[in-house]
């Protein structure tokens, strides 16, 4: 995990009210969160530079076992290409693998001054919804998510772009988007971190900006 000094911290703890954004992109056997098999998770905490613009941090990720009893739906699997029971996959069960992204979102939230972690995600509910749900089905005592609030891509790309698909938002971020890529955690979680910081950039470019002018119009 890159460190943060002191002034970022202070820079990124101040930005979002305390929370640092964290993008996840979770993979699963279906569209029901209580029922339906978590079967991989990504994360990408961000951090702050020195001007204020936002920059992904390295990604921390974790293939799933399916919990007992949980749902598989075949056509969600031929979406993402899944085979959840291979034994190269090198799943985790839903307490590790919650264990093991918490852990370093957790020393995310430390090492920028922040409070707690506030999930974004491309239809962010879908992906909090899933996170929720692991974390009751074990009961887990240290999520560092805020458990309601997130910020959502969807939304965010509609404003700056006018587009709400992700592939079609990051394109017209300026970034690449490799459909063959795509529905891997860790590739959809870091397209989203990027669209997340340009829309995030571009505004604090505004800010900047107008600060010039107005120290111009002083002078």
């Amino acid at each position: 995990m890159e460190k943060t000094s002191n002034s970022t911290a202070v820079l990124m703890a101040e930005r979002f009210r305390g929370f640092l954004p964290v993008v996840v992109d979770v993979e699963t056997g279906g569209f029901d969160a209580e029922h339906d098999a978590l079967l991989e998770i990504a994360a990408v905490p961000l951090r702050m530079d020195a001007e204020g613009f936002l920059r992904l941090q390295p990604t921390v990720s974790t293939h799933v076992e399916p919990f007992p009893g949980a749902n598989l739906d075949p056509r969600s699997l031929e979406i993402t290409g899944i085979d959840p029971y291979n034994p190269l996959r090198g799943a985790l069960s839903e307490r590790l693998a919650l264990d093991h992204i918490f852990k370093t979102v957790r020393e995310a939230v430390r090492d920028n001054g922040c409070q707690r972690a506030i999930l974004v995600g491309h239809n962010a509910a879908f992906d909090l919804g899933f996170l929720n749900q692991a974390v009751r089905r074990c009961a887990h005592k240290r999520n560092p998510f805020h458990p309601f609030s997130c910020f959502d891509t969807v939304s965010m790309g509609g404003l700056a772009y006018g587009q709400t698909v992700l592939s079609k938002a990051v394109l017209a971020a300026g970034h690449t988007f490799d459909s063959r890529e795509a529905h891997s955690a860790v590739y959809d979680a870091e397209r989203t971190a990027e669209l997340f910081c340009q829309v995030v950039n571009r505004w604090r470019q505004l800010e900047l900006l107008e600060q010039s002018h107005s120290a111009q119009d002083v002078a």
